[in-house]
């Protein structure tokens, strides 16, 4: 029986979305929640506070070398 894919709206041979698709769209809403958290760590190196000694003096080593790059 032939179907629509619900995600490319094409003729899919069997009764399912194509596995294409549906790798797409997963991929697709993968990216996207990474786009959402990239805002929270950049928070968590403007807020030291709450950072460890060790990640503190990491935070402060990267920014040295690109104030001297």
């Amino acid at each position: 029986m032939l179907k629509i894919c619900s995600i490319c709206h094409r003729i899919s041979g069997n009764n399912q979305d194509h596995l294409h698709c549906i790798e797409k769209r997963r991929l697709e809403l993968e990216n996207e929640d990474v786009k959402r958290s990239i805002p929270e760590k950049l928070d968590i190196s403007k807020n030291s506070n709450d950072l460890g000694l060790e990640v503190k003096a990491i935070l402060d080593h990267i920014t040295r070398e690109k104030e001297d790059g």
